[in-house]
């Protein structure tokens, strides 16, 4: 069997028929991968395939998935440092596989330094064209989205990359069941309004302009997070808005102080336990914005919210605040869609949706979008 160092190595951008998922800036030397269920994908010949990663990170390492002709083979935590990570060995030199190295883990909002790159890849074979799929789907959501929990026994409660995964998720799991493209932009924890724990700077709206703007520091800046996303690149046929779990949570969370101005933020509850009007509308409101945005950017696409997998206490205001939209701009592409709840049988690590949560989501989401794209695209 030929030894990895006598196989060519070719850069990415030296590669013709490369495919590349997910929200990114378009550089290839070398590629940098944000967010959730980014991806490398290869027609690969040849016997042997490796890749050229580079890593970093404080707290939280970068774990990858490879998928051979749409099966993972394999899952991995990548350490710090730049190597060769190989992919396959051995197979049939003839054959044609095709190749998809996923990142697991979402972009870390908490770890300026988490860092997930791909310089080059080396083998002994040809690339060959990817064919095109016939749609493309947006998802933007939290923890759920993120596959938090989706892997690892029901009795985990550590907060670390392990129990994350893009692969065990719905979103991979719907897109595949429609033969469709995707893109994810999700965050643990965050919401419409604010965060879990009331922070109002943890919501996906504010950054959904940018590449990947919840990432901070000097290095993230330099590699082009922050820079406007390039909408026109990429236009799904349809966004799914799988946010609101974490803006209820916020109900029931204590404050959040503000350390820079001691301003404090609070989802209040009434006497009796129910929302606070006031709030349950600004909730509202926020939902009503980020509507606008999405269609701004996203002028043709089917906009789905979906909700429901950890409970229902905000789909009411979901609903007016979809309503109030459609009633304000006269547009009619869109809809609410309820997600099966959780259960006992279906639950995961860290109390969050496992698998099996995911499986059966994807399945009446995947069913509930097949009818909007036949609509849409006859």
């Amino acid at each position: 069997m030929q030894k990895a160092e006598h196989l060519k190595v070719q850069a990415l951008s030296d590669i013709a028929h490369l495919k590349v998922h997910g929200r990114t800036t378009g550089r290839l030397a070398p590629l940098t991968l944000f967010w959730t269920g980014s991806s490398v994908e290869l027609n690969a010949q040849g016997s042997e395939l490796w890749i050229e990663v580079e890593v970093n990170y404080d707290q939280y390492e970068p774990w990858i998935s490879i998928l051979i002709n749409g099966i993972p083979v394999s899952r991995q935590m990548l350490t710090a440092g730049r190597y060769w990570v190989c992919i396959f060995r051995g197979m049939s030199e003839a054959a044609i596989k095709n190749v998809r190295i996923i990142k697991d883990l979402q972009a870390m909002s908490a770890d300026s330094s988490c860092l997930l790159q791909i310089h080059a890849v080396k083998g002994d074979g040809e690339f060959t064209p990817i064919e095109a799929k016939p749609y493309r789907i947006e998802f933007i959501g939290d923890s759920i989205t993120s596959g938090e929990g989706a892997i690892g026994a029901k009795a985990e409660v550590d907060w670390i990359p392990m129990w994350f995964s893009a692969v065990d998720n719905y979103t991979a799991m719907t897109a595949e069941a429609l033969n469709a493209d995707y893109r994810v932009l999700s965050q643990s924890g965050w919401g419409v309004l604010s965060s879990w724990d009331n922070n109002p700077h943890g919501n996906l709206p504010q950054y959904y302009e940018q590449v990947c703007g919840l990432l901070t520091g000097e290095n993230n800046q330099a590699l082009g997070a922050l820079d406007k996303n390039d909408f026109d690149s990429w236009q799904p046929d349809v966004v799914v808005i799988n946010l609101g779990t974490n803006d209820g949570g916020a109900f029931h969370s204590p404050a959040w102080v503000d350390p820079a101005t001691g301003q404090s933020y609070k989802q209040r509850l009434k006497d009796d336990g129910t929302f606070e009007d006031e709030d349950v509308k600004a909730f509202e409101e926020a939902a009503l914005r980020f509507l606008i945005k999405i269609r701004k950017y996203n002028p043709n696409a089917h906009i789905i919210w979906a909700y429901g997998m950890l409970g229902l206490p905000m789909m009411p205001a979901i609903y007016r605040a979809v309503n109030a939209y459609s009633q304000q701009s006269g547009d009619k592409q869109l809809s609410v869609f309820q997600l099966p709840h959780t259960t006992d049988e279906t639950v995961g690590a860290r109390q969050h949706p496992g698998r099996l949560a995911h499986e059966k989501a994807a399945k009446e989401l995947a069913s509930y979008m097949k009818e909007i794209l036949s609509s849409t695209m006859s």
